[in-house]
């Protein structure tokens, strides 16, 4: 195998979800691919390292600052969303139904990991509290092990700050199956129920 393939097939092979197969099929389409969409496809990437950096107010990634949501002057001011990654951001802007401000962790508290607080942008996160007009601070973190951790860290340091603290609520899915359904999603769902 030539060089250059051989290379390109290890360095996709590093991006997540990407195995040995699929860096194969992936370099084996590029060399077919036109010379002309190979070179937007490389200098997309480029701009992407080059133009794309953190908000300096939420952390998420952006290539203005402040991002577009935290510029916005129609956006509650007074609500922060922590969510632990950009796409996160990404999927609750889909729903439409959030109108306040967000706040990206970059990652959870994982010490199987290496991960700790101080790996997050935690103290960007109580920067903002400081005379602020927030009053509540959603955590969105995921429903697992590592999510439930960071969670509970979080609360512990906003609590004191005298601003209300929520999560998300769990349940059920939309369609779901009662039977299909393990022992905690069940029990997050009864403690989140509300009146019918």
């Amino acid at each position: 195998m030539a060089a250059p393939i051989a290379r390109l097939i290890d360095e996709l092979h590093k991006l997540p979800g990407i195995g040995p197969k699929t860096a194969q099929r992936l370099t084996y389409h590029l060399i077919r691919m036109p010379q002309e969409e190979a070179r937007t496809l490389a200098e997309a990437i480029l701009a992407v390292k080059e133009k794309v950096t953190f908000c300096s107010t939420c952390q998420n990634i952006t290539d203005v600052n402040p991002c577009m949501v935290c510029a916005a002057q129609d956006r509650d001011k007074g609500l922060i969303c922590v969510v632990e990654e950009p796409l996160d951001v990404m999927a609750l802007e889909r729903t439409r139904a959030y109108k306040g401000l967000y706040h990206v962790l970059h990652g959870v508290i994982s010490p199987i990991n290496g991960t700790g607080p101080d790996d997050l942008k935690i103290g960007e996160l109580l920067g903002r509290m400081k005379g602020s007009v927030v009053h509540e601070v959603i955590l969105a973190m995921n429903p697992n092990l590592e999510g439930e951790a960071t969670a509970m860290y979080l609360h512990r340091l906003l609590s004191p700050l005298g601003v209300k603290v929520t999560r998300l609520a769990r349940g059920l899915p939309v369609g779901g199956d009662l039977e299909y359904a393990d022992a905690m999603t069940l029990t997050r769902a009864l403690e989140g129920r509300r009146e019918a």
